[in-house]
């Protein structure tokens, strides 16, 4: 099927979550800079969200082929054991607040122009996930994302955007040779259905990481993926 795109979304900044998150208080003197900053940014945002469905034609040990895409991956395979179809996705801050942060010269404000990106991404997933679970109805799912584990590094990220389609014309979203999205706050990945807690957090061992979303468990790989 063609991807589906959500790019006519509502978002408004959460200014308590956008102070806790730069660690402000709201009487602060740079309150006001930050709450303009904010005004100026929910203004112009135009989060974006693209999504299809692709069907599982192939696996082996170590990989899946997706709609013709043959993606190299042990922990996807497994993951995937039992899966017939899964819903790869980009969701992008948006190519607007790129622009608007790139005019920002103090890198101070680069800081809180960060934060409120990072809002209008997270805006765009959750209206994803919103539109999967209303118009497909996956059941419960989990979430893997290229360059997040070493088993499925950055490189494949190519292979996903194939899958996708015309990334950049439907959402601004491009890849650099090196395979990093712009706009920066950008993930791309794809949401399976499952019956368990996964997370790729269960598998990396990177210490301190403010993304982090379950523990490590080190001894997860080799109970379930070797």
């Amino acid at each position: 099927m063609d991807g589906v795109l959500l790019d006519n979304l509502e978002f408004t900044v959460d200014l308590d979550q956008l102070f806790n998150t730069i660690k402000m208080d709201p009487t602060d003197d740079d309150a006001d800079t930050v709450i303009k900053m904010a005004k100026e940014a929910q203004s112009i945002a135009r989060p974006k969200a693209l999504y299809k469905i692709a069907y599982i034609e192939e696996k082996g040990d170590n990989f899946v082929v997706i709609n013709g895409v043959k993606f190299i991956s042990r922990v996807m395979s497994v993951n995937l054991k039992d899966v017939h179809r899964v819903f790869p996705f980009v969701v992008t801050c948006g190519v607007e607040l790129e622009d608007w942060s790139n005019t920002i010269s103090d890198m101070l404000e680069r800081y809180w122009a960060d934060a409120i990106k990072i809002q209008a991404m997270n805006c765009a997933f959750k209206a994803m996930e919103t539109h999967l679970e209303e118009h497909v109805k996956p059941g419960k799912t989990a979430c893997m994302n290229p360059g997040s584990l070493e088993d499925w590094p950055i490189s494949e990220q190519t292979k996903l955007f194939k899958l996708l389609g015309d990334v950049r014309n439907t959402t601004g979203v491009l890849l650099t040779d090196s395979f990093l999205m712009v706009p920066v706050k950008s993930v791309s990945g794809i949401k399976f259905p499952t019956e368990t807690d996964y997370e790729n957090c269960q598998l990396c061992p990177r210490e301190n990481c403010p993304g982090r979303r379950a523990p490590y468990d080190k001894d997860l790989y080799a109970k379930k993926y070797l």
